[in-house]
């Protein structure tokens, strides 16, 4: 510390000429241009207005986008090729491969019967397994089988008599898968 030594560094002005300037005593001094951080905050609150008018939730009075109104074909679902509508195409496409992997455990666990419910004839013939079986089985593939259930009856992959199953008090409750 007791050695002092002059460092030269390169100061940017106004007009980007540059000029040395001089500093003592081994001190490190990080100049940054004034112009330069100006700009880039001007660059962001451009970028971020544009945003804000396109976002629904912003308070801005002068949107630039049509929202869609009830009964519009676009409403309710996300811009076309943003992210929101890309998570939605994955979730569904996930969703859809859970729903077959479950219709596949039933087929694998179930067991053929009439679609009267009696004998095992030759036409007419449907798979049906107990919710407690299938509870038993599916538990080890994934935790959300009441959801995927219902998902399944909506696409008329199977069905089965409630609104909802509950573990231990519906499990003799016969779900009749139909495709």
């Amino acid at each position: 510390m007791g050695t002092n030594s002059q460092s030269t560094t390169v100061m940017e002005t106004e007009d980007d000429s540059q000029a040395p300037a001089q500093f003592s005593n081994d001190t490190a001094v990080c100049i940054a241009s004034v112009k330069g951080l100006k700009e880039n905050w001007q660059k962001w609150s451009k970028e971020h207005q544009e945003y804000q008018k396109h976002n629904p939730f912003s308070h801005d009075t002068r949107p630039s986008v049509v929202v869609p109104q009830r009964g519009q074909d676009d409403y309710g679902r996300p811009l076309q090729g943003s992210m929101t509508e890309q998570r939605g195409k994955d979730a569904h496409t996930h969703i859809s491969r859970e729903v077959q992997e479950l219709c596949e455990a039933i087929r694998n666990i179930g067991e053929p019967r009439d679609k009267d419910g009696v004998g095992s004839g030759r036409c007419g013939k449907v798979i049906t397994v107990e919710f407690g079986k299938l509870f038993e089985h599916y538990v080890t593939i994934s935790n959300k089988l009441v959801g995927i259930l219902l998902r399944a009856r909506k696409q008329r992959l199977v069905d089965f008599e409630g609104e909802m199953l509950w573990q231990g008090q519906d499990d003799h409750v016969i779900i009749t898968l139909l495709q």
